[in-house]
């Protein structure tokens, strides 16, 4: 498989021949760039580099890769080993450090891993420098210490604790109410890195009777990964089993969260950003933000509350661009993606539980109640496969034009604002595709809608 690099940081599947896949050959080349780009670009005064992973089972290979090629290109590496991305991104601030790198595909299936790289404040690289250090990568452009200068790495796994207590500490997290409301949870882990970090955390906010589900971090994923509702019917059938009031499914890297409702229903990924959201702007009126693929239920309950929304480029630090220049005070994607500057600029699901149970706690409602009190909207993800000699920007450019006389944003692809839906059409980065997502008040209008689309390109396309 052919190494994927883009804005997301260099991944692949493990093994294959020294052009193909996450090897350690590709490894090294990587991460020696990455370093010689942070060494130009850093304004720490330390010599740090931070590396937390996630529970694949490549993930000790790719770590001892890491670290010796980080100490060869000079630089002192904190190992933190097993840590969700949110914690690894705390880590990089905690300690001052130059960057982070952590090792892990997110949501891909176990064959999968990834360099997700990080600047001295623990986010993520922007476009220009993640091109910066691809150039770096392609021309071989670095130099390794001699034997005067190489580093040396120092174990640190303390910091899910830190990670814990810095949501403890957090002032919209009332840990008495959720004491006080004695809830019973559950949670699919998914047999990485969240089976070590979720139940601490859930005990320390009180929770007293816990249900787990795929806790061992073995890497051996017991299901699809991805948090997505046909992956996730075990735990719906543990919940109506044991009366749980809410269910926490997390990805491998823990920056994604899930909620299923006391019957087993799905709450919705794109309804956590939504119901935290609602938390946050009750106590804290600001500006909110997600991306242009997110739903517009946000937007609804944001302008509910007298604040303002705005949407931003798809990606991670898209998102957190956007929210830096409008001040947003709560922020994220529609994959289950909570960002809370109050604690950091990182999606973390560790933030999402405790603001969620603070809020089910004070609001005293069943969570599928909760769930029905917030304005109701489907999304359809469909795509056009397109032959490679088309011109896909010129396909996106007919389409903005022939719906011109609508409210259109083009900060990233096209999207298509009607007065009660919309739709989105988004170039891929990898392969002659265009996505298609769309949004309206039934699943059937939603993929109505994205028909239509298909149906006008594919027109187009033969013209």
């Amino acid at each position: 498989m052919t190494l994927i690099k883009s804005i997301s940081g260099i991944r692949g599947t493990i093994g294959g021949s020294p052009e193909d896949g996450l090897n350690p050959l590709a490894i090294v080349k990587f991460v020696a760039a990455y370093a010689t780009f942070i060494r130009k670009s850093t304004k720490s005064e330390t010599n740090k580099i931070v590396v937390g992973r996630d529970a694949r089972i490549s993930g000790q290979m790719v770590k001892h890769v890491v670290l010796g090629t980080l100490t060869g290109m000079g630089f002192d590496v904190v190992d933190i080993d097993l840590a969700s991305t949110p914690t690894t991104e705390l880590a990089v601030a905690m300690e001052k450090a130059c960057g982070g790198i952590i090792l892990t595909a997110s949501h891909n299936p176990k064959q999968w891993n990834a360099l997700k790289l990080l600047n001295e404040r623990g986010e993520f690289l922007n476009a220009a420098e993640g091109n910066e250090v691809l150039r770096i990568a392609e021309a071989e452009d670095f130099t390794f210490a001699d034997i005067d200068h190489i580093g040396k790495v120092t174990v640190d796994t303390s910091y899910t604790q830190k990670h814990i207590q810095s949501v403890l500490d957090l002032d919209l997290v009332d840990v008495e109410a959720i004491k006080a409301a004695d809830f019973k949870v559950a949670i699919d882990c998914v047999n990485s890195v969240g089976g070590i970090i979720l139940p601490d955390l859930l005990h320390a906010l009180g929770v007293k009777e816990l249900f787990k589900l795929h806790c061992a971090p073995h890497g051996n994923f017991a299901h699809n990964p991805e948090p997505l509702p046909e992956h996730l019917t075990e735990i719906s059938e543990l919940i109506r089993n044991t009366s749980a009031n809410v269910g926490f499914v997390v990805d491998p890297d823990v920056d994604r969260l899930a909620l299923v409702c006391e019957d087993g229903s799905m709450f919705g990924e794109e309804y956590t950003l939504v119901a935290v959201s609602d938390y946050v702007l009750s106590h804290t009126p600001g500006n909110t933000v997600s991306n242009l693929s997110s739903s517009r239920a946000l937007r609804d309950v944001t302008e509910a509350h007298g604040c303002k929304y705005n949407a931003a480029a798809v990606g991670e630090v898209n998102v957190v661009a956007k929210m830096k220049e409008t001040g947003a005070v709560i922020g994220g994607e529609g994959n289950g993606g909570v960002i809370y500057p109050a604690s950091h600029y990182g999606r973390d699901a560790l933030v999402g539980i405790a603001l969620f149970l603070t809020h089910l706690a004070k609001k005293k409602m069943k969570v599928s109640e909760l769930r029905a009190s917030y304005p109701s909207y489907f999304i359809s993800k469909q795509k056009v496969q397109l032959t490679p000699e088309i011109d896909v920007d010129a396909i996106l450019q007919k389409v903005k034009e022939k719906f011109s006389g609508n409210d259109i944003t083009d900060i990233d692809g096209v999207k298509i604002d009607f007065p009660d839906k919309w739709v989105h059409l988004r170039k891929s980065n990898t392969e002659p595709i265009i996505r298609i997502y769309s949004e309206a008040h039934t699943m059937e209008e939603a993929q109505q809608l994205g028909g239509e689309l298909i149906g006008i390109i594919n027109d187009m396309c033969r013209k």
